[in-house]
């Protein structure tokens, strides 16, 4: 077999979405994506959704207006890609990185320990669909309010640090019962290639903002600042006479094209009926097999809080060191099935090892890295290749460890 890790679903209606937006003669921000944001803020349980070009230039349009500047702190786990620790250096402030607990999520306690005066946001990572224990962080925001040191109006109101969700992995995940972007101020959603609902690239702002903010105006506020700053997007300047425009702010240029919005528009109007329980499938073939592997480590998926949106299947071996477990993946990619790892734990990667980063002081997020495969899940895949995953990896490793 030939089973690549992350192919995009394009079916017919993905064809005839993007062909009909060919033909309109718009391709750039337009219908669609307004269109594309309706439909994400109605399956995330928001008012406003702003459909931007990258996940990290969500988050870093969020720093923007948040205030973030040099000598600030932004709390994050170690363990996550490194667009999140990107974003917060590209908006001036250092990331505070932390552990995690076994099942990968942010280490609510470690969060606690890390504030400062300095601390203006807390971003957390739902890694591969599975949501953070929001409540007890929430909670230790509370308890810890008296060491927050506002800096703007914005900060004013929030009254303490804010809660950003990474939620890359996480489009369609469940905590109470409730989608689990309702459980941040802000949450930010990946469209990249190889997410759950891709647009080529891009990315999704949803705003969850309690009072007294106007979630409404900091749509409108994020939209400006997504197009330059200007007054008036493209759509508004095609109609005749209405030429003039103005710059009223230092904006970015982070926009999502109406080409890109149509692929995810597509895919997104199944992603409850088809897309996602394709996803669950799938995750679930893997645990009943790997659950009977008394060296195999299962990744939660449901239980009475939270329900993961199934993006990855993370595998951990059971007793194995970092040689044995690449040594498994080579093995299993030789069989023809690609497999993968999620992630290096940002201490361990040049950039910020060099920036005085040390995995030593992350032991729960190198302990679940060094023995973790990532296993495949998307639409497309059959049980039969599910099948042939489970049996190669089950080969491998008597291969490698027995």
């Amino acid at each position: 077999m030939n089973i690549p890790f992350s192919p995009p679903y394009i079916d017919k209606d993905v064809l005839d979405e993007v062909l009909d937006t060919l033909q309109s003669g718009w391709i750039t921000t337009g219908p669609k994506v307004k269109a594309l944001e309706k439909l994400s803020a109605e399956i995330a349980g928001v008012q406003q959704a702003l459909c931007i070009n990258s996940w990290t230039s969500g988050a870093m349009l969020v720093m923007k207006w948040l205030g973030i500047k040099e000598g600030d702190e932004v709390i994050m786990p170690a363990y996550t890609y490194a667009a999140t620790a990107l974003a917060v250096l590209h908006a001036g402030a250092k990331p505070v990185m932390v552990d995690v607990l076994d099942d990968f999520t942010i280490n609510p306690e470690a969060v606690r320990k890390a504030i400062t005066p300095a601390t203006k946001a807390v971003i957390t990572v739902d890694i591969a669909g599975w949501p953070c224990d929001y409540n007890s962080i929430k909670k230790v925001l509370k308890e810890e309010v008296d060491k927050f040191v506002p800096a703007n109006e914005v900060q004013q109101k929030l009254e303490r640090p804010l809660l950003m969700a990474d939620a890359a992995h996480s489009f369609g995940a469940v905590y109470y019962n409730k989608p689990a972007s309702l459980a941040a101020d802000i949450t930010v959603f990946s469209l990249h290639a190889v997410k759950n609902i891709t647009t080529a690239e891009g990315g999704v702002i949803a705003l969850n903002l309690s009072t007294p903010f106007d979630n409404e105006a900091v749509y409108k506020w994020m939209r400006l600042n997504a197009m330059n700053g200007q007054t008036a997007d493209a759509l508004t300047k095609t109609q005749k006479g209405n030429w003039r425009y103005d710059i009223v702010s230092d904006g970015l240029k982070i926009n999502l094209t109406d080409v890109c919005a149509a692929i995810g528009l597509a895919q997104m109007r199944k992603y409850k009926t088809k897309l996602l329980p394709d996803r669950k499938r799938i995750f679930n073939h893997y645990s009943r097999f790997f659950a009977t592997k008394d060296w195999a480590i299962v990744p939660p998926a449901i239980n009475t809080e939270r329900e993961s949106s199934y993006h990855l299947y993370l595998l951990r071996i059971r007793g194995v060191t970092e040689v044995q477990r690449d040594k498994i993946i080579q093995l299993v990619a030789d069989a023809g099935a690609a497999v993968n790892v999620h992630f290096v734990p940002l201490p361990m990667l040049t950039l910020f090892r060099e920036m005085g980063y040390e995995i030593a002081n992350y032991p729960v997020a190198f302990d679940n890295y060094h023995n973790e495969i990532s296993l495949p899940i998307y639409s497309q895949l059959t049980d039969e290749q599910c099948t042939f995953i489970e049996e190669q990896i089950e080969k491998a490793y008597n291969a490698v460890v027995k």
